[in-house]
C-alpha cells in the first residue's frame, strides 16, 4: 500500500513539473527573444535556444521609443482607482444582497449574475457614449470607467457576507449600530480575505484590458502598456525582439505584485467558494 502511495505521488509530481515547465516555456522564450537579432527570432533552420550574441539594445531601443514612465504611471493610476472603486461599491452592493430584505432582491442580482454571462464587448459603445457625452476621452478616468462596478466583484463578495453568522449582526444592532455601521465596523472587516482576493483580480483585469484604452484614449501620454504594446507590432512586419524586450518591461510590476500577495491570493481562490 506504501510502495502504490509512493507511485501515486511520483507520478502526480512528475506531472505537476511538466505542466508547470510548460506555464513557465512562454515566459523563458520571451526573455530569450528579447536578446536575440531578428535573423535568430524567427530562424527554425537551424534552431537557436540561446541567443549567439546578448543584445541590449532591444531594449534601450524600446526605452528611448516608448515613453515608459509615463506608461507605468497610467497603467498603475488606472489599476489604483479600479482596485479602490470596485472593491467599496462591489462590497456595498454585495452586502445588500446577502444580508439586507429589500423588494426585487433576487430581480436585481439576477441582473448581476446576466452581465457576467454577456460578453463585455457589447457595453464597448454605450460606456464610449456615455464618456463621449461627458467629454472625458483621454483621460485617467476614462480609463476607469468600466471598472467602476464589478459584477464579479458582487457576485464574490456575496459568498462571503452570506456565510458569515447572522448573530454577528444581531449583536451590533442591540448595541445601537445602524446598517452603515455594522458594515464598515463588523462585516467589511471580516470579509478580507475575499477583498483582498477581488483587488487582486481587479488588478490583473484592468492590467490586461486592451480594447477599452485603445479605444477611449488615442494620446499617447495616456495609453497604458497594453494598449503601447500593441501599437510596437507591425502591420506587415513585426520586429519580434524589440516586442519581447517591451512586453519584459511590461509584465515585471504584475510579477512583483503576485510575489509580494501570494499568500493572499490563494488564501482568497481558496475561500471563494463559500456558501451562497
Amino acid at each position: 500500500m506504501k510502495e502504490y502511495t509512493l507511485k501515486a505521488r511520483i507520478c502526480i509530481h512528475v506531472f505537476l513539473i511538466i505542466v508547470s515547465l510548460g506555464m513557465i516555456l512562454p515566459f523563458i522564450w520571451m526573455i530569450l527573444t528579447s536578446f536575440k537579432t531578428v535573423t535568430e527570432s524567427t530562424q527554425m533552420n537551424p534552431f537557436h535556444l540561446l541567443p549567439s550574441q546578448w543584445l541590449v539594445s532591444n531594449y534601450t531601443e524600446v526605452i528611448r521609443t516608448n515613453n515608459f514612465p509615463i506608461l507605468y504611471v497610467n497603467t498603475i493610476l488606472m489599476m489604483l482607482w479600479r482596485i479602490f472603486s470596485s472593491v467599496m461599491f462591489s462590497a456595498m452592493a454585495a452586502y445588500a444582497f446577502a444580508r439586507l430584505e429589500f423588494p426585487g432582491r433576487k430581480i436585481l442580482f439576477g441582473l448581476v449574475l446576466f452581465q457576467m454571462m454577456v460578453p463585455p464587448q457589447l457595453f464597448v459603445i454605450p460606456q464610449y457614449l456615455m464618456i463621449d457625452t461627458l467629454g472625458m476621452r483621454n483621460t485617467i478616468f476614462a480609463l476607469v470607467f468600466p471598472g467602476l462596478v464589478s459584477a464579479f466583484g458582487t457576485f464574490l463578495l456575496r459568498q462571503f457576507f452570506a456565510g458569515l453568522p447572522k448573530e454577528l449582526e444581531e449583536s451590533a444592532r442591540l448595541d445601537g449600530c445602524n446598517i452603515g455601521q455594522t458594515f464598515f465596523k463588523i462585516m467589511l472587516p471580516l470579509a478580507k480575505s475575499g477583498l483582498i482576493a477581488l483587488a487582486i483580480f481587479t488588478a490583473l483585469f484592468a492590467f490586461k484590458d486592451l480594447l477599452w484604452p485603445l479605444i477611449i484614449n488615442s494620446d499617447a501620454d495616456k495609453a497604458t502598456l497594453s494598449s503601447a504594446l500593441s501599437k510596437i507590432q507591425g502591420a506587415y512586419t513585426v520586429n519580434y525582439p524589440q516586442l519581447m524586450a517591451a512586453s519584459v518591461l511590461a509584465i515585471w510590476p504584475m510579477v512583483v505584485l503576485y510575489i509580494i500577495f501570494q499568500k493572499q491570493f490563494i488564501q482568497g481562490i481558496a475561500t471563494s467558494g463559500g456558501k451562497l
